[in-house]
């Protein structure tokens, strides 16, 4: 039986959606993800974008998940599942019977597992179907089974070159349904001056406006290079006293963390000589403003397959400290000073190179930013995906 809250219905989310245009195909997301990160968050962005260019949009995500909560927040009407077992049977034919009551053209996929769905869905009705890779492929599909799901979608959007490559290796696809398409923020066109920059972390934490704060966002997890970050902080923090060390991203694992990596991550920091310079600021709602009081944003992340932080950080004028392996090279070219990833030294390098050269700085930061907005923005990418979406129909 099709509960109310698996419909996901609201009447302010209809209301909102019947003002669309009628002659645009509607818009399915499908994202059952439990976990909250960039590819998560993502399918909410682009409904709303999609939502303010006159297109109907719909999710199907799991029920009382981050990403459903997301979805209806951003005016999508969300149809959800206790668990994606829960499609293997006649829910299956009640979500159809929805898509197509709704006049839903396409269907836009987010994880590599959702694809089933989707196929499974084509059996019942024949939609256009898009799959972003968000993670970039690391092992061959050309299985039966993968060969068979793969078959199923239309289109693979890699979101970067890096992943692009890894794409077409590793993918029963064609090449020429594989392209791809670099993901995109928000970015204010606005002139940057110390005289602006907002002192919310600095009054937080009872310190000086002049503080320089090193910063990294993203998942609390191995990958992301937080324990190495801090391990190459505390190489440099005693010959440059004025530095502070700010960890954004939740902590817990309802908030997205790896609870053991994040255990370890606490207990160091509180175990740090620099204790009183390192500060693990958990989930935050208002990240760019944040960005925009960092001065330097550092992401030595192991292998990367875009770097959402990245153009965040780019789009409130940071410098950039990055790996050189995955796609964060591809997004920063020369706007940013490069490190080793898993390698405190070579972070600690990097940081000293912003820190002693404020020149530097100022120059990655402003071209990081101007870089953006010519290629980052999310209304080009909304543009882009546009047009694709409707290539297809």
């Amino acid at each position: 039986m099709i509960g109310e809250t698996q419909m996901g219905h609201t009447n302010a989310t209809s209301n909102t959606q019947k003002m669309g245009n009628q002659g645009k195909p509607a818009i399915l997301h499908i994202c059952l993800s439990t976990g909250w990160g960039g590819l998560e968050m993502y399918p909410s962005r682009m409904g709303k974008e999609f939502i303010d260019k006159g297109y109907r949009v719909f999710g199907l995500a799991s029920e009382n998940s981050r990403v459903a909560n997301a979805m209806k927040e951003a005016g999508i009407d969300v149809f959800t599942v206790p668990k994606k077992a829960a499609l293997f049977g006649p829910t299956l034919f009640a979500l159809n019977k929805w898509l197509k009551a709704n006049n839903v053209q396409i269907v836009h996929c987010h994880k590599s597992g959702d694809i089933l769905i989707s196929a499974l869905l084509s059996l019942l009705t024949r939609r256009h179907t898009l799959f972003t890779e968000h993670m970039g492929v690391k092992r061959p599909k050309k299985d039966i089974y993968h060969r068979w799901v793969y078959g199923h979608v239309d289109q693979v959007l890699s979101i970067s070159n890096e992943t692009y490559q890894r794409n077409i290796k590793a993918l029963p696809v064609v090449e020429n349904k594989i392209e791809r398409l670099w993901l995109g923020t928000y970015i204010e066109k606005k002139t940057f001056d110390e005289e602006n920059r907002p002192h919310l972390l600095a009054s937080e934490y009872g310190l000086s406006h002049d503080t320089t704060f090193i910063g990294s966002v993203g998942r609390i997890c191995d990958g992301k290079g937080q324990a190495d970050l801090l391990a190459g902080f505390e190489l440099i923090a005693a010959d440059y006293p004025n530095t502070h060390l700010v960890l954004i991203g939740g902590l817990n694992p309802d908030e997205g963390a790896d609870e053991d990596f994040s255990n370890k991550l606490q207990e160091k920091a509180k175990s740090s000589v620099f204790a009183d310079r390192v500060h693990l600021a958990g989930y935050r709602k208002n990240v760019p403003t944040l960005l925009e009081e960092i001065q330097i944003v550092c992401l030595p992340y192991w292998n990367e397959a875009f770097g959402l932080t990245a153009i965040e950080a780019m789009a409130q004028h940071c410098a950039i400290v990055a790996s050189n392996t995955g796609a964060l090279p591809e997004i920063l070219e020369e706007t940013g000073v490069y490190c080793a990833p898993q390698d405190p030294q070579s972070i600690a390098a990097g940081l000293k190179q912003y820190l002693d050269d404020p020149a530097l700085m100022a120059k990655n930061a402003q071209e990081g930013y101007l870089r953006a907005v010519e290629h980052f923005s999310m209304q080009g990418h909304a543009d882009k995906l546009e047009e694709i979406y409707l290539r297809g129909i």
